[in-house]
């Protein structure tokens, strides 16, 4: 069964850090992609980051390229977005989904997820 796990959310002030984990079973990340995604209050749910392990890269949006770092452990089966310099408009539900490949334009990021995990809250205080 594929499952997709978020944690690591949490309240923390602007300008502070938070590291999300995904935790994946029951497929390869080899086989697949790992993307982080967010959904604010009353807004849609956005794409953030992106990671390919097959191919070594990644890919951020340009809203938060330079402060959020997406990375793996393939012994932990392990996905992890470490959020560095939070801001208050970073506040949002964040998930972690599976594709066999992301598209890397922030509006299409969505469009070959196949699962998708329940999501954890990131609430930045200013």
């Amino acid at each position: 069964e594929v499952q997709l796990v978020e944690s690591g959310g949490g309240l923390v002030q602007a300008g502070g850090s938070l590291r999300l984990s995904c935790a994946t079973s029951g497929f390869s990340l080899d086989d697949y992609d790992i993307g982080w995604f967010r959904q604010a209050p009353g807004k849609e749910r956005e794409g953030v980051s992106c990671i390919s392990i097959s191919a070594g890269t990644t890919y951020y949006v340009d809203a938060v390229k330079g402060r959020f770092t997406i990375s793996s452990d393939n012994v932990k089966n392990t996905v992890y977005l470490q959020m560095n310099n939070l801001k208050p408009e970073d506040t949002a539900v964040y998930y972690c989904a599976r594709a066999p490949y992301f598209v890397t334009r922030p509006q299409d990021m969505a469009i070959l997820v196949d699962y998708w995990g329940k999501g954890t809250l990131v609430t930045v205080s200013s």
